[in-house]
């Protein structure tokens, strides 16, 4: 490659901003970024539901090359996430880069000419040099299959797709699941509707949410004296960085209900606390080991439940009908609106966008349900390819926006390690994927999403641990600070 490469990124959100921000101050300019929805932020975008926020601190879920001494909240709320995401387009000179209202359907790699093309859902087409797959593994809405969903009368949505034109005042409203979206939206809506019922398959382990609209005077210190935010920040990394080990190490029971003592007892003293009812507070307790699905935090969740006009239902949902929802128990709940708080397909990663690599290999098929790349960047048989928040790239504890910009850098000296080159592609060796995934899936085998008694997105059908990394944050950003040539094979542009 004796040019500067021409990349095309898919998605905007954090991981596309943090590849496209990384390239563009490494000089690599030749990039553009495509984006389905009309403008920046990819999840913090579109899930706009009531009460909408970060469950990371914001001095954390941030890039560390651009505090925000301004949150309103140590937590912030949706509207300024995807606000501080617009402000770095504007700010890192992304804006002629971006392509707005644009959907891939395709990427096709072609060996002779050692290009992808990407190809649009209206059959526009594109060549790249690199393709970097940014849109992360909350993208895909997860609607369950439920029998009779279609002969249901009322209103129907995800959380994920917000109604804002529909009104829930006193309306018989059922909640289907219980994880972070539930959590935030039905303290907010409670109030509102006649009834709400939240339709649970396990409970949660929730802490409390130490969120409060912050100071002015929080904000000048943090303006002023910007090493108070940068040790604010290492605060919270440290944290995620402790909790870590109790999430990826093989433990009993007891020993990492130990180890995680201050978060344990602080969840049951909540529970407690705040529920006074014997029978809701056995419905609300977990019966698998705590970390095994993400550890929640909630200050106002309980005291919703409590409410006179909520009800919690433990029995699985069989049926649904004209007006209501069936359970297991025979017990018939009549409902004017079902909000599916149901999570995403996080499995899929480039899903629905088809991507053919060499010999014309789909990824997606290639996966077949058990998604896997070498440090959750690429794969082999896809050369110049590389994703972002790939799989087991995420983790139990801390920020994923710390691993988007350790991808980021791996990204760039990627792409400085093929201009130097000067070859047509460089892919992943298959002994280097594979002994990657192999001690990968040997790690994870004894982590409590494997072994903790639970069912979360982080596990595929078959209990594989796919989405998350085996170990501490920092090995991660100590794995990807380098391209290892060794690891992949180089293809001279005049082969």
């Amino acid at each position: 490659m004796s040019k500067k490469p021409s990349i095309g990124i898919i998605g905007s959100g954090f991981s596309g901003l943090a590849a496209a921000i990384g390239l563009k101050q490494a000089g690599f300019d030749d990039f553009v970024v495509f984006e389905r929805a009309e403008g920046p932020g990819g999840v913090w975008r579109h899930n706009t539901y009531p009460g909408a926020a970060c469950d990371v601190a914001s001095s954390l879920y941030s890039f560390s090359f651009e505090p925000n001494p301004n949150w309103s909240r140590p937590f912030a709320p949706q509207p300024e996430i995807k606000g501080y995401l617009e402000h770095c387009v504007e700010k890192y000179g992304l804006t002629g880069h971006m392509r707005y209202g644009v959907e891939i359907a395709a990427a096709t790699f072609d060996e002779e000419s050692g290009t992808w093309t990407i190809e649009t859902t209206t059959g526009d087409k594109s060549e790249f040099d690199i393709v970097v797959a940014a849109g992360g593994q909350l993208t895909r809405p997860s609607f369950p299959k439920i029998p009779g969903i279609e002969t249901f009368d009322g209103t129907v949505f995800h959380s994920a797709e917000w109604n804002h034109d529909h009104d829930l005042t006193g309306e018989r409203v059922a909640v289907v699941g219980n994880g972070a979206s539930a959590v935030q939206l039905v303290p907010q809506i409670v109030d509102k509707t006649r009834t709400l019922t939240v339709f649970q398959r396990s409970a949660e382990y929730l802490i409390p949410k130490p969120d409060y609209l912050q100071a002015n005077w929080e904000h000048k210190l943090y303006d002023r004296v910007p090493g108070v935010l940068r040790a604010l920040r290492g605060a919270w990394w440290s944290i995620g960085e402790y909790v870590n080990p109790a999430l990826t190490l093989p433990m009993s029971r007891t020993a990492r209900h130990a180890y995680l003592a201050p978060l344990y007892l602080a969840s049951k003293a909540q529970l407690r606390l705040q529920i006074r009812d014997k029978e809701l507070r056995r419905k609300l307790t977990p019966d698998y080991q705590m970390g095994c699905k993400r550890i929640l935090l909630s200050s106002n969740y309980y005291p919703a439940l409590a409410r006179e006009n909520a009800d919690v239902v433990t029995d699985s949902i069989t049926e649904i009908t004209p007006n209501g929802i069936m359970t297991a128990d025979g017990t018939k709940h009549e409902v004017d609106t079902i909000v599916f708080a149901t999570g995403f397909q996080a499995g899929g990663f480039v899903a629905p966008m088809t991507v053919r690599g060499l010999d014309g290999q789909d990824l997606s098929g290639s996966w077949n349900g058990e998604p896997q790349a070498y440090l959750g960047l690429t794969v082999t048989g896809f050369p110049n390819f590389f994703l972002m928040y790939g799989p087991n790239t995420n983790f139990g504890g801390g920020s994923i926006v710390y691993i988007l910009e350790s991808q980021a850098r791996y990204l760039v000296d990627a792409v400085r390690t093929l201009a130097a080159r000067k070859v047509a592609y460089m892919d992943v060796k298959p002994e280097a994927f594979d002994a990657f995934s192999t001690e990968a899936q040997r790690r994870l085998r004894n982590s409590v999403w494997a072994t903790g008694g639970c069912h979360s997105w982080y596990t595929n059908d078959k209990g594989k641990v796919t989405n998350n990394w085996p170990g501490l944050m920092s090995e991660y950003r100590r794995r990807t600070a380098k391209v290892n040539p060794a690891d992949y094979r180089f293809v001279p542009a005049d082969r």
